[in-house]
């Protein structure tokens, strides 16, 4: 019964228009009457502590510290490495949009403001170029979605604050299915532009090379610091997001001199307005988490779930299954918000290691916003680069492929996170 009444009240209230999180709290509303223990203090009390949470101040400072990026030159000079180090190659556009998005991904944390940047600058470039502009949008939104695999991952922050896990750890898991989920990028995009009359940029000697790398030596050292900081346990990743948005900040103002303080406002107020979005979903989040707990859906749950659980691949499998059907209709911050508390229960009592659970079950996610109706990467791709939606669609085909492709893997091979992750680790 409690499993129909929080489904019936979430896609209910979400049905007839009403947001997420007003969705959310309506849901916990809907146990507290099941239950006859309805409150309003409760659920006062519970979007306070929801949004009380020291992990959860990483958000607003990767916020900011990606405005700042975007605004200040940073993503721009990621962009001309890539061009000046792979654009002569033949379909080398490509080849840089993959590269810079893995630059971008470790230093934002946010898919959505790397596909923005990076189709504002490559779409045009591409499509000049000779390439398909659907498909080179198809592209940009398919690699921009590593943000939230390689760390600094926002998604990483909340999955470790509504599951206890440890954030660093997943941020460390992380980096190497990321970088596999570029590699099988490169790979397609590969096999596709082979059939594409292009120009590419000419070759441009190794000294400039040196040049861009040099240029952008301030924005390469931000992962660095940050990875280092982490490792080595000089900061926690709540701090480290206070330390990229400081850096951020000074690189923009003060070398390179390409954010005015006349433009700090905007960039506080877009980076504000993002925040108080996702915290607001946090804080409506734990009102459902709390009456879940109190009504025992997790264990109905793991009932449901119960003939997998003999088995964790298939277990993972079932998960992932589960996360990329209710991801091409949920944005990324209510799906963690409302499966992770629910699914992590079984996933411990099966023995499946959290930190590897917390890694697939964001690769999922992230592979649902390259699917429609929602796809909400690929809404923001297209809105940016003014090609229609349909033909980004069309275009995102190959490389969604090549990301399921990668997601099976680390289903049947646990071993591809967390090999990597334990050497990292120094365990």
């Amino acid at each position: 019964m409690a499993v129909l009444i929080f489904v019936g009240s979430l896609l209910g209230s979400m049905a007839i228009g009403m947001p997420i999180a007003y969705a959310l709290i309506m849901t916990g509303i809907a146990f507290m009457v099941y239950l006859n223990m309805f409150d309003a203090q409760i659920i006062a009390q519970n979007m306070l502590n929801g949004a009380d949470s020291f992990p959860l101040m990483a958000v607003p400072f990767f916020m900011l510290a990606g405005e700042v990026m975007n605004a200040g030159g940073l993503s721009k000079r990621i962009v001309n490495l890539a061009v000046a180090a792979v654009g002569h190659i033949r379909g080398g556009l490509g080849y840089v949009a993959i590269l810079a998005a893995l630059m971008l991904a470790s230093l934002s944390g946010s898919a959505a403001a790397d596909a923005a940047a990076l189709s504002a600058i490559l779409i045009p470039m591409m499509v000049k170029a000779g390439h398909d502009g659907g498909r080179s949008a198809g592209l940009i939104a398919s690699a921009g979605i590593s943000a939230l695999i390689i760390p600094p991952s926002i998604g990483f922050i909340l999955i470790g604050v509504v599951g206890r896990i440890s954030i660093t750890d997943i941020f460390v898991a992380g980096i190497a299915p990321g970088l596999i989920m570029g590699i099988a990028l490169t790979v397609v995009w590969f096999l596709v532009s082979r059939s594409e009359h292009t120009i590419s940029p000419p070759k441009v000697p190794f000294r400039t090379v040196l040049k861009e790398a040099w240029a952008g030596i301030w924005a390469l050292m931000l992962p660095l610091i940050i990875l280092v900081g982490l490792r080595f346990g000089v900061f926690t990743p709540t701090e480290a997001g206070v330390v990229a948005a400081v850096y951020a900040l000074f690189v923009s103002l003060v070398v390179y001199r390409e954010l005015k303080i006349s433009d700090l406002f905007d960039v506080f107020l877009g980076a504000a307005k993002t925040t108080a979005m996702v915290m607001f979903l946090v804080a409506a989040a734990l009102v459902s988490s709390w009456m879940i707990t109190v009504a025992g859906l997790t264990d109905q749950v793991a009932g449901l779930i119960a003939p997998f659980a003999s088995d964790p691949r298939l277990l993972m499998a079932a998960i992932v299954v589960l996360v990329l059907v209710i991801g091409s209709a949920m944005d990324m911050v209510p799906i963690i918000l409302i499966l992770v508390p629910v699914l992590l229960p079984s996933v411990r009592a099966a023995g499946i290691d959290p930190v590897y659970f917390a890694v697939v079950f964001m690769m999922a996610t992230a592979v649902g916003l390259l699917t429609p109706p929602v796809g909400a990467v690929l809404n923001v791709v297209a809105g940016v680069s003014r090609i229609s939606l349909p033909r980004v669609i069309m275009g995102v085909w190959p490389f969604l492929l090549a990301q399921l492709a990668v997601l099976v893997l680390m289903v049947i091979f646990p071993e591809l996170i967390t090999f990597p992750a334990a050497l990292l680790l120094g365990e």
